[in-house]
């Protein structure tokens, strides 16, 4: 036994840069939990980042000179209203989504 308990059963999905609406999970549905997203932004000038919850987009960040290089966690801790999450990336940042999917 090795002590290690897993009490949220998160899981994780992987983004890869120029996404276009890639559902975390399976299938996806109403009421999946997204925890958090980690971010790597390798070229600032192409690295936004947009989660959308069914079909109402949210952006996370836009892809500009101003966007800092490296990696960001951002804590959402939301539930999906209206179907899967989906995650849009541009060609200058990878994500990981954490939660949980369907």
């Amino acid at each position: 036994m090795s002590g290690v308990s897993n009490p949220y059963e998160y899981q994780y999905e992987t983004v890869a840069a120029s996404a276009t609406a890639q559902v975390l999970g399976t299938t996806g549905a109403v009421g999946d939990y997204l925890h958090r997203l980690i971010i790597s932004n390798v070229t600032a000038a192409s690295a936004s980042v947009t989660i959308i919850d069914g079909s109402t987009s949210i952006v996370i960040q836009t892809g500009a000179a101003t966007v800092p290089l490296g990696i960001f966690s951002i804590e959402l801790n939301i539930a999906s209203a209206s179907g899967a999450w989906k995650v849009t990336t541009g060609a200058g940042s990878t994500v990981i989504g954490v939660g949980i999917f369907s």
